[in-house]
């Protein structure tokens, strides 16, 4: 998961804005709020375009204007969209853990605000703290088949 770490997710995050619409940087870093946890840092955003094209997974042109100097305008390439389309694969393997994950948490820490005492197994088939008919989940599981 280390790939995939918030500090690295800028990159996924700068692919994806590209591969929906060629973008300016400024406008980049604009339409990256609602996705990434960032300072709005646009020199990080910046930085973030010009590895991705040192990697060939973007691309730049500048663009005149007779309003306003020079502007350049990013464009993903088609390594860049394997990439992200690998990186999408890895974010979807990451959401997958992360729910099991909290949905686990959630339980026990459901069963702590229940009075359950810690390490109660919970079993959705038995009673809020993991008994049935007043034996443990876990010391019935414990139990060979007819005890």
């Amino acid at each position: 998961m280390a790939e995939l770490e918030p500090r690295n997710f800028l990159q996924p995050c700068l692919l994806l804005l590209l591969r929906e619409q060629p973008d300016h940087g400024y406008e980049l870093a604009a339409r990256l709020r609602p996705m990434h946890d960032g300072d709005g840092d646009a020199g990080g955003v910046y930085r973030a375009l010009r590895s991705l094209e040192r990697q060939g997974l973007v691309r730049s042109e500048w663009h005149t204007s007779e309003v306003g100097p020079a502007r350049r305008t990013y464009y993903v390439t088609p390594d860049g969209v394997t990439c992200l389309d690998s990186l999408a694969d890895s974010l979807e393997q990451t959401h997958e853990a992360l729910h099991i994950f909290l949905d686990r948490y959630a339980r026990v820490v459901a069963a702590a605000k229940r009075g359950c005492p810690e390490g109660s197994r919970i079993d959705r088939r038995a009673d809020s703290c993991g008994y049935t008919n007043g034996v443990h989940a876990a010391r019935r599981a414990d139990r060979p088949a007819g005890h």
